[in-house]
């Protein structure tokens, strides 16, 4: 049996297979997991060392490129690309509160996603390519600090109250600088116990250790 007799047969008025779609969504699929790859393998995991996060990223792109290709032929496109979006932006995962940054490189690749799925045959593969490598090479950018000073915020519990009072602000910062070693620039209060006399504080830090930097350095900006 040839492979185009093959095209002929249908179940339940379903073709078995068609060679040109199959291989229209397999060319498809690889661009989408080639670059989902290279932005949440090798430039998330690399700084931010998140398995768990790693997994689920890529089993959401995964699922969201299979939805907008199996259903591109429906009229609801564009739709359909915007309500996805917005059902997105609600979802909170109940178990831990998702970083933004961690929650902007889920909405990468749910773009990734949509556009290597809804992309039609009216946008060749150098426009879809050099999209997908926008995308990339931005991300790269921008995480790498190429744009801004490495900046990080992180929210600490802190104990000498009587030094959150704003005459002795100058003293707090000399003081989380000693006792973190960051090179703190700002700290902002966030909350007050005065049942057990401690504060939370947001501090904004300069860190230019890359090689001692941890993903928890980073888990509250």
């Amino acid at each position: 049996m040839s492979l185009d007799s093959l095209q002929l047969y249908t179940l339940f008025g379903i073709q078995l297979v068609n060679f040109n779609d199959l291989g229209y969504l397999l060319l498809k699929f690889a661009t989408d997991l080639f670059f989902v790859l290279i932005i949440i393998r090798f430039i998330f995991y690399s700084r931010y060392k998140n398995r768990e996060y790693v997994f689920s990223t890529l089993l959401i792109n995964i699922a969201i490129f299979l939805i907008c290709f199996l259903m591109a032929t429906i009229k609801l496109k564009i739709g359909f690309a915007f309500g996805l979006f917005a059902v997105f932006s609600i979802i909170r995962y109940r178990t831990e509160a998702i970083p933004i940054r961690e929650m902007t490189y889920l909405f990468v690749a749910i773009i990734i996603a949509v556009i290597n799925a809804l992309s039609g045959t009216t946008i060749s593969y150098a426009e879809l390519i050099l999209a997908n490598m926008i995308i990339m090479l931005t991300t790269y950018f921008v995480e790498n600090n190429f744009l801004h000073k490495k900046e990080f915020i992180k929210t600490i519990k802190y104990e000498k109250i009587e030094l959150i009072r704003p005459e002795n602000y100058d003293r707090l910062i000399a003081d989380l600088k000693e006792r973190t070693g960051f090179n703190v620039k700002r700290a902002d209060i966030d909350s007050i116990n005065f049942m057990n006399d401690t504060a939370t504080l947001k501090i904004l830090y300069e860190y230019s250790d890359d090689k001692t930097k941890t993903r928890d350095s980073d888990k509250k900006s």
